[in-house]
């Protein structure tokens, strides 16, 4: 089953994918709960068996630019960093012995087919495609072997990427939470309709092939990750998981590629879908501001 967050006349509301369009889930079950995916996930399994039958039904059509994030106010996303061996050598890193993580808030997610905005106080603007996982029952202490019960779905992530504010201390939050720089969609695909464990990840910039992957090259496995982040906090329906980005990111090519407005970002995921953004400028005059791009830091993240 797939299920998009469309942006309808009334405003965000969940749809199933059906034979041909979307299926309104509230509208069709009777169900308002069934408006958001929260509402959805939150019910469980049960809630999700219920909206099955609507992939059958016939439904509306919607451009691609009607899609809202596929999760749209997620509690959080947990982010890996540096889970894919070459994405850590082309940092000049060796692979992490531990996970790295990092969280992002809701107001970074954004379309995934709508514009991307560069913003004005960033030069250094980075693509990086990735598997996310949508958690479905959640829970505490979730061990790798019962991780697969926790999840409801999966994504397609650009996580966009602020390099000069991501560098310039230690921490990583400010280069990874600027508004509106986390692309999230098309649809969350639901556990029983794709294998995620060895697809491939492929990531696009004007057409030209810029990261290609395997998921199966993970460092952190997802039940691994499930377990990792359980251990320390407790996943909640809606929770986005971001699994890391591949090799080809543009800080690490010579010269560097950073997106500009102009560009067409892409990234697919077998099985799970396609992204598609055009890169924009912010709108925002900030020739007043006081903070100005920080000098990043030598080294590399």
């Amino acid at each position: 089953m797939r299920l998009a967050t469309i942006d309808t006349s009334g405003g965000l509301r969940l749809h199933v994918r059906g034979r041909s369009g979307y299926v309104d889930a509230a509208e069709a079950t009777g169900e308002a709960r069934f408006a958001s995916l929260t509402g959805v996930l939150e019910g469980g399994a049960a809630a999700l068996d219920a909206l099955r039958g609507l992939a059958s039904q016939e439904g509306t059509a919607y451009a691609e630019r009607d899609l809202g994030p596929a999760v749209p106010s997620p509690r959080r996303i947990l982010c890996l960093g540096v889970n894919y061996l070459e994405h850590a050598l082309e940092g000049g890193r060796k692979a992490p012995t531990w996970p790295e993580c990092f969280v992002r808030g809701a107001d970074s997610v954004t379309a995934p087919y709508g514009d991307l905005v560069k913003p004005s106080l960033v030069e250094r603007f980075d693509y990086e495609g990735e598997l996310g996982v949508v958690i479905g029952s959640g829970g505490r202490y979730i061990p790798a072997a019962k991780a697969w019960d926790a999840v409801a779905g999966y994504v397609v992530i650009n996580e966009g990427s602020c390099r000069e504010w991501q560098r310039a201390a230690t921490q990583w939050t400010p280069g990874k939470n600027f508004d509106g720089t986390l692309p999230i969609g098309p649809e969350v695909v639901t556990t029983d309709e794709v294998d995620v464990s060895d697809v491939q990840l492929t990531t696009r910039l004007n057409g030209e092939v810029m990261q290609s992957a395997r998921t199966s090259q993970m460092i952190v496995s997802i039940p691994s990750a499930i377990e990792y982040l359980s251990s320390f906090t407790t996943l909640r329906p809606g929770d986005v998981i971001a699994t890391g980005t591949p090799g080809g990111v543009g800080f690490a090519r010579t010269p560097p590629v950073w997106l500009q407005p102009g560009d067409t970002i892409e990234v697919e995921i077998e099985g799970v879908g396609t992204i598609r953004n055009n890169v924009v400028a912010e709108a925002a005059d900030l020739s007043d501001w006081p903070w100005h791009a920080p000098t990043p830091q030598s080294a590399t993240l």
